[in-house]
């Protein structure tokens, strides 16, 4: 572990000449990619200069006891070691979690899908209240979020919303949501007040650039229509909206929010080539994840995450098991004391 702390350190001092050098200093893409690599390591790196400051004063602190004879100054300096020695077993353990392998994807921003699953019209509701939780969540952290398609019903819900959170560190927190999201609750549009249940499933895909997936145009089938408001209306004169399916995996995209259909399509792409990356990075890690899917959970959209039981004012996740009686709150945007939760039983399996 130290040998690589030794190497993220000196790492770090490089960034710092390499930034300072008159070459990087005229490179705006350069300094962008070394400042961001930069801010990655500091933490790291200033834990492990308070760790090594704590090992010299703990080294200082048990030579001066030694050579100590008056009872009052060593029960201080004893006080003083038995403080430190605290603080450097803290250290190391803040240390153990930092030096663990990083998901590369965690710093990217990420496209999230929300689709309404069984309920009808309730789970589009339902998939609505979703949405409106990461937006405020999103808020809460400084994040934006930009819709990139939607099917909106008559009476304010979605069969699906698909939208992209764009800030530093999004998918690192916002990966946890995958799966299925179940809500127990009066719906309104039930007139005997019998409690229902639905769900909403949802998907969380890091954004990758076109670099990173390369998609063979002879792989795609375009098709061009009008765009459709609720209940099938016509919203637009022209075939702007756009629907591309990937031949080879069977993916449909379908972009019809914008205006242009360059617009349109360019979105469609975006979410195409998130998809098709995802499939990719899960074949690769399958084996990899086991352990912590096993654990955490695997994010598919399959499996049942968390329930909101609005009789109850409780939510619960159930990959730990962890509930509280603040719905409204939660609903609200409040997510981290879960995602807080679920992050550090990750790092717990890991450091297992």
């Amino acid at each position: 572990m130290f040998e690589q702390l030794q190497e993220t350190e000196q790492r770090y001092q490089e960034l710092n000449e390499l930034m300072a050098s008159p070459e990087v200093a005229t490179d705006p893409d350069k300094i962008r990619r070394y400042s961001q690599e930069q801010a990655e390591l500091a933490e790291t790196v200033e834990a492990y200069r308070a760790y090594r400051q704590a090992i010299q004063e703990l080294t200082d602190a048990r030579a001066l006891l030694a050579e100590e004879t008056e009872a009052d100054m060593r029960s201080m300096i004893q006080d003083e070691i038995e403080q430190l020695e605290g603080k450097v077993s803290a250290l190391e353990e803040r240390l153990k979690v930092l030096v663990l392998p990083q998901d590369p994807r965690d710093a990217r921003d990420v496209i999230v899908e929300i689709r309404a699953g069984t309920g009808g019209d309730e789970a589009a509701l339902f998939a609505a209240d979703l949405f409106r939780m990461y937006t405020q969540y999103a808020s809460n952290h400084g994040w934006k979020v930009e819709i990139l398609s939607s099917n909106e019903i008559g009476i304010g819900g979605y069969k699906e919303i698909i939208f992209e959170i764009k800030g530093r560190g999004a998918y690192s927190r916002l990966k946890y949501e995958s799966g299925v999201h179940r809500v127990q609750r009066v719906p309104e549009t039930e007139a005997s007040g019998r409690i229902h249940t639905s769900t909403a499933t949802v998907a969380v895909l890091p954004e990758v650039d076109e670099v990173e997936v390369e998609v063979n145009e002879k792989d795609l089938r375009v098709d061009v229509f009008r765009s459709g408001g609720h209940g099938g209306q016509s919203v637009n004169t022209t075939d702007s909206a756009v629907r591309i399916t990937h031949l080879p995996t069977g993916i449909v995209v379908q972009c019809q929010d914008e205006r242009s259909q360059l617009q349109n399509r360019a979105r469609a792409m975006s979410i195409l080539r998130a998809r098709l990356y995802e499939l990719e990075y899960e074949k690769q890690t399958e084996e990899l994840d086991s352990a912590r899917r096993k654990q955490v959970g695997t994010g598919e959209r399959s499996e049942k995450i968390r329930t909101y039981n609005f009789p109850q004012n409780r939510v619960t996740d159930h990959r730990i098991g962890m509930s509280i009686h603040r719905l409204e709150s939660v609903l609200a945007g409040e997510l981290d004391p879960f995602i807080d939760e679920l992050i550090a039983e990750e790092q717990a399996q890991q450091l297992a």
